[in-house]
């Protein structure tokens, strides 16, 4: 059974998940939390920008199902979102992009070496973002973004790298 955490009011997600998902029995105990960014650009300006949880899940497998469940009813008026897995000490170990019904997974890098590439070309399209903005260009600056996130999805933690991709690899 999938075990879910309820959110306060003032924390949902822009998604607005129903209660149904959102509400079932809450344990912290679970070691896996299925989070999206938190957009608010306060708390992103300060530096303290946690991620909303959406809910807690007992095993890897289940958090998946329950990304792929909460995809199954979040409204995308705009973009993908990202959703991701974090351990309990809030350490990456997937993520994926979320669209209508289904999550993308997104393949961990495999070494410091491509985890360094791969922040080094999220970094550079960030810098475009940034360029493209003060062209006026909002859809391309949107598009430079999501490449951006969906690279930096790739960022597993260290300690998950061989586990996430294994898991990937199952569920394939």
């Amino acid at each position: 059974m999938l075990d879910h955490v309820p959110l306060a009011s003032n924390m949902l997600p822009p998604t607005e998940l129903p209660v149904a998902f959102l509400l079932s029995s809450f344990s912290p105990d679970h070691p896996f939390a299925l989070t999206l960014p938190n957009v608010n650009p306060a708390a992103a300006l300060s530096g303290m920008a946690q991620p909303v949880v959406l809910a807690r899940f007992a095993s890897l497998a289940d958090a998946m199902e329950g990304a792929v469940k909460a995809a199954d009813h979040m409204e995308f008026q705009a973009a993908p979102q990202i959703l991701a897995i974090l351990d309990r000490d809030d350490r990456l170990v997937l993520a994926g992009v979320a669209t209508s019904g289904t999550v993308a997974w997104c393949h961990p890098v495999q070494s410091a070496a491509e985890a360094r590439a791969v922040v080094m070309e999220a970094s550079a399209l960030r810098a475009q973002v940034a360029r493209v903005s003060d062209w006026q260009e909002a859809e391309l600056a949107a598009r430079l973004r999501q490449r951006a996130q969906r690279l930096e999805a790739r960022l597993v933690d260290p300690l998950w790298r061989a586990f996430a991709a294994r898991t990937l690899q199952i569920a394939a």
